[in-house]
């Protein structure tokens, strides 16, 4: 495969992939993910859509000509399904919302996260800045906290003050992101509202013509959620499966526990389900689920090994692992990837360590310097012992 073929999928269009379902692919404002692929379903009463997009000026200009392809527009969409909270899938359909009172369904295990982003209190990457801390990975965290804690003059935000408006926040990430939208507090200037339903687990939706089930599938964020039609042997896999890259696990708001954990739960989850054709969130269909679920479960099982090897050297942070690791298919070094970037490979790292340490693979404890660090147990087994991962 040429990277033309591999970047083939972001062309602009509405793809049909099975009668009366397009994949449109939207446009994201920087190179990493490319695209990310929005769902349109032929309803009885309309459209519904399976995740909106980031909302940005183009990908709603986008969205637009590739529905007036299939003969709608904006209007006919009745319902937008979303699989996650992040803001490439849910914050387009909020603006669409304020158009055209679209309705907005969001899994119920996103709600905390949502509740915290709204409130008054949030601070960007409160919970992310936490685990690098306790992951000994101080010069990451201080970079981190020049870009999400401090306004334009260099003040720091008072804990107890307001919400910071959007003028003072920090305006990217990365390059190529697009500065926050005009707004009083960080939910409305990262375009965050409330959905209008949380989808609780199992859940049908009844479009007439076929029916979702909402599968909680935990991991990459807490309300994650996959949509199967299971009649027509089609899986709305948003980022709990993806065919070219290995989704992030645990980055929102208020991320639970043990994200690792509950991510192969989940794949194991939906491993065991009929296999179904995978309609991912970002990158081309794929005829089978399950091919891709077990390299992903191999892929983790690898890097629990990796990680165990290096606390067979003796007892490390977490921040230790990851500098010491491979990252991405080109083996990068940890100081070679964006801010970003190490933030959630760090963030994994610490993921992985705690499974090991679940597993009675490692020990762990905070030292007095509130730093945590792992070695493995003297009864230590092969972290990859288990393609499936229990509770």
């Amino acid at each position: 495969m040429t990277l033309s073929d591999r970047h083939a999928w972001i062309e602009e269009g509405a793809h049909a992939v099975a009668p009366g379902v397009h994949r449109i692919p939207l446009p994201l404002p920087s190179d990493g993910l490319r695209a990310v692929n929005v769902y349109a379903i032929e309803a009885e009463s309309g459209l519904v859509l399976i995740d909106s997009g980031w909302a940005l000026a183009n990908a709603l200009n986008q969205l637009e000509r590739s529905l007036a392809l299939i003969g709608a527009d904006l209007r006919d969409v009745r319902q937008f399904l979303v699989t996650h909270m992040h803001r490439d899938h849910y914050t387009q359909a909020v603006e669409i919302r304020r158009l055209f009172g679209t309705s907005i369904a969001l899994g119920r295990g996103e709600q905390p996260s949502i509740e915290g982003l709204l409130s008054g209190e949030f601070r960007p990457m409160r919970a992310q800045l936490a685990v690098l801390r306790l992951a000994g990975a101080d010069p990451v965290a201080d970079l981190l906290t020049q870009l999400t804690g401090r306004g334009p003059n260099g003040a720091r935000w008072p804990h107890a003050a307001a919400a910071p408006t959007a003028a003072a926040a920090p305006t990217v990430l990365q390059p190529g992101h697009p500065a926050l939208r005009p707004g009083s507090t960080f939910a409305a200037a990262l375009g965050y509202e409330a959905p209008d339903r949380w989808i609780a687990p199992d859940a049908e939706f009844d479009l007439g013509k076929r029916t979702l089930t909402a599968v909680a599938t935990p991991g990459h964020t807490r309300g994650h959620v996959v949509f199967a039609d299971t009649q027509s042997g089609l899986l709305f896999a948003g980022d709990h499966v993806l065919p070219h890259i290995t989704p992030s696990i645990g980055f929102q708001e208020s991320p639970s526990a043990q994200p690792l954990r509950e991510y192969l739960q989940s794949l194991n989850l939906v491993r065991r389900m009929p296999d179904m054709r995978l309609l991912p969130a970002h990158g081309p269909v794929a005829e089978s689920t399950h091919a891709r679920i077990d390299e992903l479960l191999a892929h983790h099982a690898h890097r629990l090994g990796l990680m165990a090897d290096v606390l067979g050297g003796g007892e490390c942070t977490a921040y230790d692992v990851a500098l010491a690791i491979g990252w991405t298919r080109r083996q990068h070094k940890l100081g070679d990837l964006d801010l970003m970037n190490q933030m959630l490979a760090i963030c994994e790292t610490v993921y992985h360590l705690d499974l090991l340490v679940a597993q009675a693979s490692a020990v762990s404890h905070i030292g007095a310097d509130g730093v945590r660090r792992y070695r493995l147990t003297s009864q230590a087994t092969d972290p990859a012992r288990d393609k499936e991962v229990t509770a």
